[in-house]
């Protein structure tokens, strides 16, 4: 017999929580509930994460389990899905942005003002938020830089922590701040504010342009070359998040995979001695309430690009088109 649905109060919102018992993560004895409660748990870091960002849901609602796959743009099919606009039946108090795809193609997808949201999304079964580097006021143009260090296969989370200290050397060489986040597999991301002046080419033009110095400074661990089948080297700096309608999973978004692991916020102090298996759901929450937010900074000063982008011009770096 299926559990009776549960109501939660999330600040002025009663949100319902369906099936509470149903399994989530089978491997670590976790259910939807203990998914939602999670969320609360992190509850100002994924809202930090997200607040007025479009947000493409990650839907696992029949939780995570072996075999389960997700629906691509080519299969169609799966037990898990990608919803870029806002779900049918959403409550009055989901608010939207208006995006264009690289394609033309317009949406109303979700843009999380309150908790509240995280919370109603988490009962469809999302697991990964996905939000755009942009704000609902102007989806034109980011206000976040997103470096993304990612490993190729085989290569460990180790390999990549100097790359990320080198390119937080880089960035405050340039007057720059950025926060790192683990992705909860072997990568690493870290993110930036910028002032929103600059479109999506010009800021994947400014990435491109500190991977290619991050490639001379460690040019045995890091390449910027696209296709997969010619880098030769451990870590690919992937300039192409920063493309349109390219999205990271946000921080504290759960990866789904049977440890229920997350995508974690680091300070840098920590990052020699992090491990990404270390941060799941059932860790974070006591970090958490012990540390805070280590990217709670982000909120803060936003940065110019004009140091990248001059970077960029030095190296002859075009911007790509945006669509």
């Amino acid at each position: 017999m299926a559990t009776a649905a549960e109501e939660i109060q999330v600040g002025e919102r009663l949100v319902r929580v369906s099936s509470p018992d149903k399994p989530y993560f089978p491997e670590r004895g976790l259910t939807k509930l203990d998914v939602v409660r999670y969320f609360l748990a992190v509850g100002d870091g994924i809202l930090r994460a997200l607040r007025d960002r479009p947000t493409m849901l990650e839907r696992w609602p029949r939780g995570v389990f072996e075999g389960a796959t997700i629906a691509t743009r080519q299969t169609n099919r799966g037990d898990a899905f990608y919803q870029k606009r806002l779900p049918a039946g959403a409550p009055d108090w989901v608010r939207t942005a208006h995006i264009t795809f690289p394609s033309g193609r317009t949406a109303d997808e979700v843009a999380p003002s309150e908790l509240a949201v995280v919370i109603w999304a988490a009962n469809l079964g999302t697991l990964r938020f996905h939000p755009w580097p942009v704000s609902a006021a102007d989806v034109e143009r980011p206000d976040q830089l997103r470096i993304d260090l990612d490993p190729m296969p085989g290569v460990g989370f180790e390999q990549v922590v100097p790359v990320a200290h080198e390119v937080r050397a880089f960035l405050a060489e340039l007057g720059l701040t950025g926060y790192p986040k683990t992705t909860g597999g072997r990568g690493l991301h870290v993110y930036l504010s910028i002032e929103p002046r600059w479109s999506f080419g010009e800021c994947r033009r400014a990435v491109l342009a500190l991977g290619r110095e991050m490639q001379r400074r460690l040019p045995d661990l890091v390449t910027t070359t696209w296709w997969r089948e010619q880098r030769d080297r451990p870590v690919f700096v992937d300039y192409n998040q920063m493309s349109r309608d390219h999205t990271m999973a946000s921080a504290y978004s759960i990866r789904p995979t049977p440890r229920a692991l997350v995508s974690a916020p680091l300070d840098w102090a920590e990052l020699d001695d992090a491990r990404p298996e270390d941060f799941d759901v059932l860790s974070v929450p006591a970090r958490f309430a012990e540390r805070g937010d280590p990217h709670a900074g982000l909120d803060g000063d936003r940065h110019s690009l004009e140091p990248l982008l001059e970077l960029a011009d030095r190296e002859g770096l075009e911007a790509p088109p945006e669509r």
